[in-house]
């Protein structure tokens, strides 16, 4: 079953609030939608993050051009060449792009099979996957209203976007933890703090009894979180640090986190992010899945990932509370703290080709930086 026809569309879908974290502001999410043809009528669709153009850049002139021709179950001799490209000193340049067509071609494949994607690998671990309450406010009141509301909900882990500050990076935590009781909570820094003001500020943070705190220093320091890991005891999690299969190698060799959150779209594609989370695993580490305002395409994948995964044992973030559309026509959503794993062949969902065109757009906008605040930009480390 080889690929005859790629078509591929930038869409930006808006976001009910504003969201606030260490490296700017954000309205909403851009996405790039990928549909392949293949040669027996199966048609897979795709969906990856797209915040930066050099993802729709190499989309466009190498993995469109190289993927026609292609049988649907060959995603890791397809991976693999356009890495040989001339990206394989730029992995990061690429993982994204990949991602897009990877994730189409296991949902034609699993369509061909008649089979959903879990059960191509290794079958239903667990029936239904938690998901973690998001929290993007740099206000500590509206922040813990916020965490009320998603606890009303039936979401029983939180995540605080932090690294505004010291100060302010405590008062939010403090007031989300009287919010929400001894729920499981975290912390995202976002790369933000100095292995000094990291030390200082999690001695600090102690009485919050954090589940985790999440790339606390700059994406490249792993020896600096490895030193953060034995020097006191909240879990360090990994996220930046971790796009590819040979940064969780890198990360494991030097014992440098806790947890590591993996994302299929920074991975170069699902087949990898289970090889990552393999590689976690041999080394008794949890896993979870990062969040970038997944759309239904993408978001079924995570829940395909998440039902096959042993080691993804904890909650996976989402921001599909803060979408204000989507485009397939039945999204998978969170009930009670809880995704369904979907069933039907594939991925499990229904595009809306109306819906992608009402939401097409030509250029990324507000993915990064702060209109708010012209001329600022975000400095890491900041304090």
């Amino acid at each position: 079953m080889k690929i005859v026809k790629v078509t591929h569309w930038m869409v930006r879908m808006p976001l009910t609030e504003s969201i606030a974290w260490a490296s700017g502001a954000r309205s909403g999410a851009t996405r790039l939608l990928v549909k392949i043809e293949t040669d027996t009528g199966v048609v897979g669709w795709g969906e990856t993050i797209c915040l930066i153009e050099t993802v729709r850049a190499v989309f466009e002139n190498v993995v469109a051009r190289l993927a026609v021709g292609y049988c649907v179950s060959q995603v890791e001799r397809f991976g693999r060449h356009v890495l040989g490209a001339g990206y394989y000193h730029h992995k990061r340049a690429a993982v994204m792009a990949i991602a897009a067509m990877e994730m189409a071609m296991w949902d034609a494949l699993g369509k061909a099979a008649g089979q959903p994607l879990h059960v191509l690998w290794g079958g239903l671990w667990r029936e239904r996957v938690p998901a973690a309450a998001y929290l993007f406010l740099s206000d500590p009141a509206a922040c813990a209203d916020k965490a009320a509301w998603f606890l009303d909900q039936g979401y029983g882990t939180f995540k605080v976007k932090i690294g505004f500050g010291e100060r302010a990076d405590y008062a939010l935590l403090e007031a989300v933890r009287a919010r929400i009781g001894s729920a499981p909570l975290r912390a995202d820094v976002n790369g933000a703090w100095r292995p000094g003001t990291a030390k200082r500020l999690l001695r600090r943070l102690e009485p919050l009894d954090l589940a985790y705190i999440e790339q606390p220093l700059p994406l490249e320091n792993l020896s600096g979180h490895a030193d953060l890991r034995r020097s006191q005891s909240t879990p360090v999690a990994l996220d930046e640090s971790a796009y590819t299969l040979e940064d969780v190698a890198a990360i494991v060799r030097a014992d440098a986190a806790d947890v590591v959150l993996l994302d299929p779209h920074e991975a170069g594609g699902l087949w990898q992010t289970l090889k990552a989370a393999a590689i976690a695993e041999a080394f008794d580490l949890s896993v979870t899945l990062h969040s970038g305002g997944e759309l239904g395409v993408s978001q079924a994948a995570y829940v395909h990932l998440a039902a096959a995964i042993p080691n993804m044992d904890i909650a996976i973030d989402t921001e599909r509370a803060y979408l204000a559309g989507d485009v397939v026509r039945d999204p998978p959503r969170v009930v009670d703290g809880y995704y369904a794993v979907p069933m039907a062949p594939g991925l499990g969902v229904d595009v809306d080709e109306e819906a992608v065109a009402r939401y097409r757009v030509d250029a990324i906008s507000g993915a990064y930086l702060d209109p708010a605040r012209p001329g600022w930009f975000p400095v890491k480390p900041a304090y």
